[in-house]
């Protein structure tokens, strides 16, 4: 199986082609006020068009409401929707529905008992995401660099299609890629020299970090 690594809150032009260089499967664009990642709908369209035929571009959004929905979407034309709060299930589907567009639906893990929260969602939501929960009185749902125990992980059903993301970096992803098998993973903080700025350096980094991991469990 091919893993799939995602990029995410990329807001440059030289953080995007590093990723792409890379063989970044999917890119992603943050539209949150709060986040130093959060991205206009007009420039993550611009940068969406070097990603064309090259990485899935992936629109990340907290509790957004149609209107801001409509307009990230027509600026940007995602090949995916992320959503990244707390929005039920009738709300991923209205969201599908609304877009036409496979959904990514986050959730916050501490332990195995969080992963409860994904049953109402199986057979709306087209893929997991699982973040750590975040630090008390952090303002954002992810991107805050913090991982969780991976091993929670093993408790799910072999069909769970998800991403791995929280804290992951050039140093501990070849352990947790050991230890769980995820369809993807997903990076934010993990390369960035400063919160909100990708690192090119760091960026190559972590994907030979994936690169030399693959090799391990192959062998």
């Amino acid at each position: 199986m091919t893993l799939d690594v995602k990029i995410c809150g990329l807001t440059k032009p030289d953080a995007l082609e590093a990723a792409l260089r890379n063989g970044a499967s999917h890119v992603g664009f943050i539209f949150f006020g709060k986040s130093p990642r959060n991205v206009a709908p007009a420039e993550a369209g611009r940068l969406r068009t070097l990603a064309t035929g090259r990485a899935r571009a992936v629109a990340v959004t907290v509790d957004a409401d149609d209107a801001t929905l409509d307009a990230m979407v027509a600026a940007m034309s995602p090949d995916m929707l992320q959503l990244h709060g707390h929005e039920p299930p009738e709300r991923v589907a209205a969201v599908k529905a609304r877009h036409g567009l496979p959904v990514i639906k986050a959730f916050s893990i501490r332990d195995a008992g969080d992963l409860a929260a994904i049953a109402p969602y199986r057979g709306v939501a087209d893929r997991f995401l699982f973040d750590a929960k975040p630090p008390k009185g952090a303002e954002l749902p992810g991107g805050n660099g913090v991982p969780f125990d991976w091993r929670v992980l093993a408790a799910l059903d072999p069909d769970v299609d998800y991403m791995l993301s929280g804290g992951l970096n050039s140093r501990n992803i070849g352990e947790a890629l050991r230890l769980v098998r995820p369809a993807g993973i997903d990076v934010s903080s993990g390369v960035e020299s400063a919160p909100g700025v990708k690192d090119v350096g760091l960026i190559d980094a972590f994907f030979e970090a994936v690169r030399a991991a693959g090799e391990r469990s192959a062998a």
